[in-house]
């Protein structure tokens, strides 16, 4: 079992993140960008119903998550348990009105399969990644988030455009033998990537000016951009890069696959949670700096052979 990098709703392309947004969250976004917290892309049609299975007979929802994957649950200063995992369970229970039903238990990531299918919980929401394996043996919700790639660029050595086609034949770093490395040498045969060993390399020599740019998970970048760390050298550039090849399907609750009643129930609570924006409200609590904002960048989501 592997733990979820990147997700997508589009098989095997890239898409500006615009193209996800429904007009109203357009205009939400527009707004949002001036103070870098564009919304998350809406993966519900705000016309669509889904189904509301009766839960009473369900005698209680226990729900596996870790504690080793922030800002989605981890263990705060306190030991109590948090995160955007977290709170999303407590919003989905009361949505469901199975509050006093709900259970949250932190293990071992390594364990969770094996206790889902034990029956030592009846859901799990820990960023496991969606495979053809697990299908066979667990069902998923929907996705209710994505983690895009994007650019990152030094702000004293990378060139100044606005336009992504800026990095063509420029050398921009990627961590070698991973997915990024993949995505960047498929839709960007122009830019020469310089492999690096590991995130904390890369991000090292892009600071310190030996490449222009580099190109990973959003996720990891907007934080990095906006620490010490980076000593404000950097700055996102572009638009978020979303592949379903490359990056995975998405964010979701693993269930027993014989338990699609509670499967349904979780859809349509995500459904309503993002129709009504609060699915939104959690996400800006643990994402601060955003993920998804962009740049004016008319080619943002294109091949650029």
């Amino acid at each position: 079992m592997m733990r979820l990098k990147y997700t997508s709703l589009v098989s095997g392309g890239l898409f500006q993140i615009a193209t996800l947004l429904t007009p109203g969250a357009a205009t939400h976004a527009a707004m949002a960008a001036q103070i870098d917290t564009a919304p998350m892309p809406m993966l519900f049609d705000s016309r669509e119903r889904l189904p509301r299975p009766d839960l009473s007979n369900l005698v209680r929802f226990r729900v596996l998550t870790s504690t080793d994957f922030p800002p989605f649950n981890f263990a705060d200063q306190t030991g109590r348990l948090s995160g955007f995992h977290v709170d999303l369970i407590r919003e989905i229970c009361a949505e469901l009105n199975i509050e006093a039903k709900c259970q949250i238990q932190a293990l071992a990531f390594s364990d969770l399969e094996e206790a889902l299918e034990s029956g030592q919980g009846e859901a799990v929401i820990a960023g496991i990644s969606v495979t053809e394996a697990l299908r066979r043996k667990f069902d998923f919700s929907r996705p209710y988030m994505m983690l895009p790639a994007r650019f990152v660029r030094n702000k004293s050595t990378a060139g100044k455009g606005e336009d992504i086609r800026a990095l063509n034949g420029q050398t921009v770093g990627v961590v070698d033998g991973t997915a990024h490395q993949a995505m960047l040498s498929s839709f960007f045969p122009r830019m020469k990537a310089s492999l690096y060993e590991n995130r904390g390399s890369l991000l090292d020599g892009l600071r310190k000016g030996e490449i222009g740019a580099a190109f990973a998970d959003a996720q990891q970048l907007s934080f990095w951009v906006n620490s010490k760390s980076s000593e404000s050298c950097c700055e996102l550039f572009g638009a978020p890069y979303f592949s379903e090849r490359f990056l995975g399907e998405g964010l979701t609750v693993m269930v027993r696959d014989d338990d699609a009643t509670l499967r349904q129930a979780i859809d349509s609570a995500l459904s309503t949670l993002s129709r009504k924006g609060r699915l939104q409200d959690i996400y800006l609590r643990y994402f601060p700096y955003g993920l998804y904002g962009e740049r004016a960048d008319a080619t943002a989501g294109q091949d650029l052979r």
